[in-house]
């Protein structure tokens, strides 16, 4: 079954018996829905709403968290975290041999490492597992970019910045990611009324192509005008962060998108239940150029 290690990756534990009640009030994830044996996505927000730190959030025992981050930013995320710590009991600390692993398809289960399996929940027709610990080769990184891409799961770094996204962006919001009916967390304000309103225009989107897409980070444009960005591309398939109001206004005009010299159409996750705006086209009919 294929596999990768996950170098990029690293863990952070939160323990104590005040680590669920601190956690649930600074992050998105609602707590309340996180069963044991799960990862659900999350962020730390700024006030004003922008993602400062996203991750996987799992139960590691009674009263005890993994946070799986990113590994260039985890001592980061450790010093913000602990600026909101005050009194908590609770204990934050980013594990020395934190290995993180994936495997999926219909038998992901049954992978066996030296390690703490849970169930990836971003991922809602395909099983992924994350496996923390020890044991792995190093597996084929290509293959889970790609299985990323094909269902529309974005991250941060290659396929958005951190401080410059809100999480219906990059579909926290449909992912489990954000918690709508918990109490307040750092940010709430903001996420909440970008929900009630539907004012949410940024949005991950599939990009194809018949060539090959340039790197991650080239502006998506329509004569000439920003509508997007690439994130992590493997060929002529990649992701995309654009305005959904803009990649309409370019189908009804019947322009291009471009990517540098490159046209790409752009389709909405299978999965996701939000829409380009009305008398667009429906969420997997391509949006774009021609034989994309």
């Amino acid at each position: 079954m294929p596999f990768s290690l996950l170098r990029d990756r690293a863990l952070i534990s939160v323990s104590g018996p005040d680590a669920e009640h601190f956690l649930q009030n600074i992050l998105t994830t609602d707590l309340d829905t996180l069963a044991s044996g799960q990862a659900k996505p999350g962020a730390l927000l700024t006030p004003q709403g922008k993602i400062l730190f996203d991750f996987l959030i799992s139960r590691a025992g009674d009263n005890a968290f993994h946070l799986e981050c990113r590994a260039d930013v985890a001592d980061d995320f450790v010093r913000r975290l602990m600026l909101y710590k005050l009194r908590a009991k609770v204990e934050i600390a980013k594990a020395d041999q934190g290995l993180v692993a994936v495997a999926w398809g219909i038998d992901s289960t049954a992978l066996q490492f030296d390690s703490t399996r849970v169930a990836d929940a971003r991922f809602s027709d395909v099983a992924v597992s994350r496996f923390y610990g020890s044991g792995a080769d190093d597996g084929d990184l290509a293959a889970w970019q790609g299985l990323r891409i094909t269902h529309g799961i974005a991250e941060s770094g290659s396929d958005y910045q951190l401080g410059d996204a809100f999480p219906h962006d990059v579909l926290l919001d449909e992912t489990g990611g954000v918690g709508f009916r918990k109490g307040c967390y750092v940010g709430q304000e903001v996420v909440s009324r970008m929900q009630h309103r539907g004012t949410a225009r940024r949005r991950v989107l599939i990009a194809r192509a018949e060539r090959p897409l340039p790197a991650p980070g080239t502006e998506l444009t329509v004569a000439g005008r920003p509508i997007g960005t690439l994130g992590t591309t493997a060929g002529k398939t990649g992701l995309a962060v654009a305005r959904i109001d803009r990649v309409k206004a370019a189908l009804d005009a019947g322009q291009p998108i471009m990517a540098d010299d490159v046209p790409v159409s752009l389709t909405i996750p299978a999965w996701a239940k939000f829409t380009f705006p009305p008398e667009t086209a429906g969420p997997q009919e391509p949006v774009g150029t021609e034989g994309a």
